[in-house]
C-alpha cells in the first residue's frame, strides 16, 4: 500500500509542477476569421484580443505570461487591441496592469468579474480600475471609430449589469456602423443577442477550462464542465464569437493542456 501511496504522491507533484509551468507557456496565435458582412475595405484589418490577466494573483506565472503578450501584441501593428476583462485578481497587480496599457497604447477593455469582485475565488480582491489611463474603458457603453475610411463600432458591457440580467447588448448597436464589435467578458452573452446584430464578439473568462482532461472523446473542462464556449471560434448566424484562452490564472496558479494565449484576428469577408 505504501508504494501505491508514494507513487500517486510522485504522479501528483509532477502533473502540479507541470501545471505550473504550462502556466507560463504563452502561445502566440494569428487566426484568419471570415466575418460575414465584413465591408471590402475592412479586409484584412487586424484586431488583437486578449483576456484574462488576473495580475497579481499569487505565484502565478500568468502575470509574466500576460506582460509578454502584451509586448508580442504591441509589436503586431494591428488597427485595434480589445481586452475583454479579468485584468486585476487583486489591487498589488494594479501597477503590472498600467504598464500593460502603456503598452498597448490605446485598447478598447471590458472589465471581468474579478475586477468587481463577483468571484467565488478567496484569493481575489477588486480594484479601483476607472482609471486606466489611454485605454478606452468601455461600461455599458461604446465608441465608433474610422478605420480605413468605414466607421467601426467598439462596444462594452460591464460584468455586473450583466450579471444583474440587464445587458444592454442589443440596444448598444448602431446599425449606421460598417462593423460592429461587441466585448463582454462572458462568452455565453450571444444567447442573448439576435444573430448579425453584432458581426463579432469577443469574449474570455474561461481561460481555455485552465485545469483540463483532455479525453479521446472530448475536453472535459474542470471548473466548468458544461460550458458551451470555451475557446477559439464559434458562429451563431451571422454573428462571429471568438473566446479568449486568456493568459492568467485564478484560485491556483496551475493551467493544465490549456496553455495561455494572445490571438490576432485577421478579419476576412465570409
Amino acid at each position: 500500500m505504501s508504494w501505491i501511496v508514494l507513487t500517486g504522491v510522485s504522479l501528483a507533484a509532477a502533473v502540479a509542477a507541470w501545471a505550473w509551468l504550462e502556466a507560463g507557456l504563452l502561445r502566440t496565435r494569428s487566426l484568419e476569421l471570415a466575418v460575414p458582412g465584413l465591408p471590402a475595405a475592412l479586409d484584412g484589418v487586424r484586431v488583437v484580443h486578449l483576456s484574462d490577466f488576473h495580475l497579481g494573483a499569487p505565484l502565478s506565472r500568468g502575470n509574466g505570461a500576460s506582460e509578454r503578450a502584451a509586448a508580442w501584441a504591441a509589436g503586431r501593428g494591428a488597427e485595434l487591441v480589445c481586452i475583454t476583462g479579468d485584468l486585476v485578481s487583486h489591487p498589488r497587480g494594479e501597477p503590472r496592469l498600467r504598464r500593460i496599457i502603456d503598452l498597448l497604447g490605446t485598447p478598447y477593455v471590458v472589465l471581468g468579474n474579478h475586477d468587481v469582485a463577483i468571484t467565488r475565488d478567496p484569493f481575489s480582491r477588486a480594484a479601483e480600475l476607472d482609471d486606466l489611463a489611454a485605454a478606452v474603458l468601455l461600461q455599458d457603453a461604446s465608441v465608433v471609430v474610422d478605420v480605413r475610411g468605414v466607421s467601426v463600432q467598439i462596444a462594452g458591457l460591464d460584468p455586473r449589469t450583466y450579471n444583474l440580467d440587464r445587458e444592454s447588448g442589443p440596444s448598444l448597436a448602431d446599425p449606421e456602423a460598417g462593423l460592429r464589435i461587441l466585448l463582454c467578458h462572458y462568452p455565453r452573452v450571444v444567447n442573448r443577442l439576435t444573430p448579425g446584430v453584432f458581426h463579432l464578439v469577443l469574449a474570455g473568462h474561461l481561460h481555455a477550462g485552465q485545469i483540463v482532461l483532455p479525453l479521446p472523446w472530448k475536453r472535459i473542462t474542470l471548473a466548468h464542465p458544461s460550458a458551451t464556449f470555451v475557446r477559439g471560434v464559434y458562429r451563431t448566424g451571422a454573428t462571429v464569437l471568438h473566446v479568449s484562452p486568456g493568459t492568467g490564472t485564478t484560485f491556483v496558479p496551475f493551467r493544465l493542456f490549456a496553455r495561455p494565449e494572445v490571438t490576432e484576428l485577421v478579419l476576412r469577408p465570409a
